[in-house]
């Protein structure tokens, strides 16, 4: 059996490349919270989630992601990954998943970084 992170990154991904709003859906709890940067105002509930979600969509078949746990607990889930864009960029990514009822994220915050733009 697939360990839940494992599962969810791959619903994860599969959400990413539909843009389907129930496959969205399905990655949180009701009442997640979802932060595309960490500085930002969140996003709260499914709704909101899908609506910014959809309003800075991926198109389906532009980029590959590759990704690897960084830290794995029952309550927390650190995800490290890169992302490679078909028009030449690439991000690193990290991210911080509080996991919820039924293996779905109750927070998700998102750090990604542009490595053709030197900090």
């Amino acid at each position: 059996m697939m360990d839940p992170t494992t599962q969810w990154m791959q619903a994860y991904e599969r959400a990413w490349e539909s843009n389907d709003p129930a496959d969205i859906r399905a990655l949180f709890t009701e009442d997640a919270v979802l932060r595309n940067e960490p500085w930002t105002e969140p996003f709260h509930g499914h709704e909101a989630i899908v609506a910014q979600w959809l309003a800075r969509r991926d198109e389906p078949g532009n980029h590959t992601f590759e990704w690897f746990p960084l830290v794995i607990t029952d309550d927390l889930w650190v995800v490290q990954g890169a992302t490679d864009y078909t028009d030449g960029r690439t991000y690193s990514n990290l991210w911080v998943i509080r996991p919820g009822d039924g293996g779905r994220a109750r927070e998700f915050t998102e750090w990604w970084m542009d490595q053709g733009s030197p900090s």
